[in-house]
């Protein structure tokens, strides 16, 4: 009973995870405080890049932060889990934190791309993706941003390049500061995941129509 009970709240959590990686931020900054539904405008993307070339660098802000934070919720939670008490006796959530914090972030990410509240929609993820990296391990985060701003702004100038770069860096990163096989597997996820969502991305880099970033305009 006692094994029921606790993949019940193993499954309710997980979707708990993907709820909450769900919350279309973008779409919420831009309808209700710009008056602006990302989805018609640029890329049609609710992520922070299309905010910054449709609302400007205060929205793109805005959405970059929410949408981190929400990759990062659960997997934080679930860090600082220790027991919980069933009946007669005590699921050790820690026993199998890292499996745990691993699906989790895996959720979060799988929410943002594939929102309910947008007709199973969303975004590319990327954002949602470097928060859970940060709640498991702030240096591969940073890691992540390095590749990025790399990648990015200084060698290609595509925002896109810049996030599967980093996706792709992210399970090296991982196991280079926890050493778990779980949580680098989220990282392999995140580097197949995140190329995946970035398909029409890389269809316009090849004919070259891809919109390169405009920080300072």
């Amino acid at each position: 009973m006692i094994a029921v009970i606790a993949i019940a709240l193993v499954v309710l959590f997980l979707a708990f995870a993907f709820l909450i990686g769900s919350i279309p931020f973008g779409y919420l900054i831009g309808r209700f405080v710009f008056r602006t539904d990302l989805r018609e405008h640029g890329s049609g993307n609710i992520g922070a890049m299309n905010a910054l070339r449709t609302v400007g660098k205060g929205g793109a802000v805005a959405v970059l932060l929410l949408d981190a934070a929400k990759g990062a919720v659960a997997p934080l939670l679930l860090s600082h889990a220790h027991a919980v008490g069933l009946g007669g006796g005590t699921f050790l959530i820690w026993h199998h934190a890292e499996g745990l914090i691993a699906l989790s972030a895996a959720a979060a990410v799988l929410g943002h791309c594939f929102s309910p509240w947008l007709g199973w929609k969303g975004g590319k993820g990327v954002a949602t993706a470097l928060g859970a990296v940060f709640a498991i391990s702030w240096p591969a985060g940073l890691v992540m941003v390095a590749v990025w701003v790399i990648a990015a702004l200084v060698l290609t100038h595509y925002s896109s390049v810049g996030s599967m770069a980093a996706c792709v860096a992210s399970p090296f990163a991982i196991y280079a500061f926890t050493h778990s096989p779980a949580e680098t597997g989220f990282g392999v996820f995140l580097a197949i995941f995140i190329v995946w969502t970035h398909r029409e991305n890389l269809s316009r880099l090849r004919q070259g129509t891809e919109g390169p970033i405009r920080l300072f305009r």
